[in-house]
């Protein structure tokens, strides 16, 4: 039995857990409070997907009808990203901080993609590891080095093969997978290349373990130090990254803020197991090992002394950390002598929430939503502080905003349309329709649940594989069709997909009437399945690569617009019961569109 296929099991066996909202801050009390700092944005989740790697019964659109989110709809997969690139575009003077989940499957080309975007950016900014960014799919911890052995491992990096064609010797490396290592391997090399070289910061060995200890010599950076253990074979899961962040003096203020960037991440075999047992995703639960905590602890000191305002952040939110690594940090916070703020994601929903177990003093909680599922916004953070309260204000604006503050879903979506849609230069209504009608066509393709079941748990054999790869087919015509849509939609000049060199089996036909040849092909045998969803694949991936060069405002535009109605579409199409606690209401309860609340120390 597959670990997903247990999980699902165990998951169907169980049933649904009712919703509770989490006890959130009350009314705001009158206050006289300071400025500590300008603002900031951040945001989680944007779940990068390759969807032209080989196709796997994880990824099965069946699973999809019972997992959510298991498989996106396909405008996520080409235009996902580019809700990105709005926010750090839209914000050009204010630092990021993602708070994880740059990846999806977890490949090196999920990766490059999103490099590509955070080199661009025109602010300083970190990112903290999400259980997405290194594990397969945020869940396992396969061991690439003993690929040959582990069938689940080779599975993973055959996933990342992008395209998957025969003769992409390029793609079609052992080293597709990205591992924990791999990602904080690549973000500290990435760091290393820009203004931070020349403050003593080096690229870390492509093997073999690592310690990285560094502080900025500069005062006002942003990311002002670094503390992180890279290790290799299997216990590559269990590697950290954790950062401090300075964030930038609010006029007048006379000390400073400081973010402890945690990487909630340290997932290895062991804790993996555990959870499997449990019933539980293991990267659903966030685990923080003692050697971060020690690395961290010296941060929280030393801002103590200098009477520094002390931030936590991580990608789990709070009740998703293991109850280890809750103990862990509340003593660690015990050091401080002021209100205690986290910042998380993970969740994919937003709210406020105040936890007081553990400790006397109550810790505030903001969780930032998602950029990859409705409801698709990010914050705007400032902070500010009362001091003879003793209360931290936490202002944490719902974004993008329109003409007045988000509170309701409807507010939401008119805020995109109004800063994303209005400037693609097509009309709103036509892409509301072509994104509904694709979603519809997406989750009407899914196989069943059961039908999954069976061939995943079935012998192998060879007619076993011919619906994996029928789902994965339609999935990859419903990507086509969103290209044929981007050629009416923008207009040639726009998008030039017509000047790509297109694979010699289009026989140089103008790349419309080569997909909708693609489109109309037909297999009955596995083999020929196999070849018609690799020759579909790569057609994909080599559109999806060009998207990433279109760097218009009106193809910016368009792009972000057809994601964001796409995720709203699928929204409205799913279940209240099916959501994952999505629907307004329960967000309302737990106070997803407010903007502002305070923390004491009792």
């Amino acid at each position: 039995m597959t670990h997903l296929a247990l999980l699902l099991l165990l998951a169907l066996l169980g049933g649904c857990a009712g919703f509770a909202p989490q006890p959130g801050p009350g009314a705001e009390p009158a206050g006289s409070y300071r400025p500590l700092t300008l603002p900031f944005i951040a945001m989680g989740d944007t779940q990068e997907h390759l969807a032209t790697g080989y196709p796997m019964h994880d990824n099965d659109s069946a699973v999809d009808a019972y997992v959510e989110v298991a498989q996106r709809p396909p405008e996520q997969t080409l235009f996902g990203r580019r809700l990105l690139e709005w926010a750090l575009l839209g914000h050009p003077d204010m630092p990021f901080l993602h708070l994880g989940d740059v990846m999806d499957l977890s490949c090196r080309v999920e990766a490059e993609r999103l490099s590509k975007i955070f080199r661009a950016a025109p602010q300083q900014g970190a990112i903290l590891p999400g259980n997405h960014d290194g594990l397969m799919f945020g869940i396992y911890a396969y061991s690439l080095l003993a690929a040959n052995l582990d069938p689940d491992a080779r599975k993973w990096n055959k996933a990342c093969r992008r395209g998957a064609a025969p003769d992409d010797d390029r793609h079609k490396t052992d080293n597709e997978a990205f591992s924990k290592r791999d990602f904080i391997a690549l973000y500290l090399s990435e760091h290393s290349q820009t203004r931070l070289a020349k403050q003593g910061l080096q690229p870390p060995p492509k093997q073999g373990r690592h310690t990285v200890s560094w502080r900025n010599p500069d005062p006002q950076a942003f990311l002002s130090a670094i503390e992180s253990e890279l290790l290799d074979g299997i216990g590559y899961a269990d590697s950290f990254l954790a950062q401090r962040l300075r964030l930038p003096r609010a006029p007048g203020a006379t000390r400073d803020t400081i973010i402890i960037g945690l990487d909630t991440n340290q997932a290895g075999p062991l804790v993996s197991t555990w959870d499997t047992i449990m019933g539980r995703s293991p990267g659903s639960m966030g685990h923080i090992h003692p050697d971060q905590i020690r690395a961290v602890e010296k941060w929280v000191d030393e801002a103590g002394e200098r009477g520094d305002i002390v931030v936590f952040a991580g990608h789990h939110n709070w009740r998703s950390l293991g109850l280890p690594s809750r103990v862990f940090l509340r003593a660690v916070m015990q050091h401080l002598d002021h209100p205690l703020v986290y910042l998380s994601a993970h969740t994919h929903r937003g709210f406020w929430a105040v936890h007081r177990a553990l400790d006397r003093r109550p810790l505030l909680e903001l969780n930032v939503s998602s950029l990859s599922d409705w409801p698709i916004a990010y914050r705007r953070i400032s902070f500010a502080y009362d001091e003879a309260a003793r209360r931290l204000q936490v202002r944490g604006e719902l974004m993008p905003r329109g003409d007045k503050p988000t509170e309701t879903y409807v507010d939401l979506l008119a805020a995109w349309e109004k800063e994303a849609c209005a400037a693609s230069g097509v009309s709103i209504e036509e892409m509301r329709a072509e994104d509904a009608a694709l979603v519809r066509l997406q989750r009407e393709s899914r196989g069943s649940l059961l039908e999954w079941l069976v061939e995943s748990l079935a012998p192998v054999c060879e007619t076993c594989d011919i619906p994996l790869y029928r789902h994965a087919q339609a999935y990859q015509d419903e990507l086509l069709e969103v290209i044929l849509e981007v050629d009416a939609d923008l207009g040639r000049e726009a998008h030039q997909l017509h000047t790509l060199t297109l694979p010699t089996w289009c026989w140089r036909q103008d790349f419309t009437v080569c997909v909708k040849a693609l489109l109309s092909e037909r297999a009955d045998t596995l083999a020929g399945q196999v070849e018609l969803f690799r020759r579909k694949a790569a057609l994909v991936a080599l559109f999806n690569d060009h998207l990433d060069d279109l760097t218009s405002q009106r193809a910016r535009a368009y792009m972000t617009c057809r994601a964001v109605q796409a995720a709203k579409a699928d929204f409205d199409a799913t279940p209240e019961d099916s959501n994952n606690d999505r629907g307004e209401e329960k967000r309302r309860a737990e106070q997803f569109f407010r903007i502002d609340a305070s923390v004491g120390m009792d």
